[in-house]
């Protein structure tokens, strides 16, 4: 029984599923809209909004946490601090937007678009 297990495996091991996060992740800080499967973007969603959250209060701690979980890259994580998280200092949650698009034509895939709001 699946009780409380409401994440999304797509076919991979666990350290694949973590990469594959981390690395959307990090393209959706890097270009603040990305294009992919739609079960990707709303698997993506969560884990990007808890690091825009983490982002809002500029603490070495917080800043520790956030690099920890995007793989020390100090690029996207500088990005994030000081350019995304900003934005929506006001704002609690609700950073981002999946837009549903057709069917990829190669496998009649659902894509998405997800954007910072």
């Amino acid at each position: 029984m699946r009780h409380g297990n409401n994440k999304r495996k797509f076919g991979r091991e666990k350290n694949q599923r973590n990469a594959l996060m981390i690395s959307l992740a990090l393209n959706l800080i890097i270009r603040e809209k990305i294009k992919t499967t739609e079960p990707k973007a709303r698997e993506l969603r969560p884990f990007i909004e808890k690091l825009v959250t983490r982002a809002k209060k500029d603490t070495l701690a917080n800043r520790r946490v956030v690099l920890s979980k995007t793989l020390n890259r100090d690029k996207e994580v500088k990005k994030l601090f000081e350019k995304i998280a900003p934005k929506y200092v006001d704002i609690n949650g609700g950073y981002t937007r999946v837009l549903k698009l057709g069917a990829r034509k190669s496998d009649g895939a659902k894509m998405a678009i997800i954007e910072f709001v």
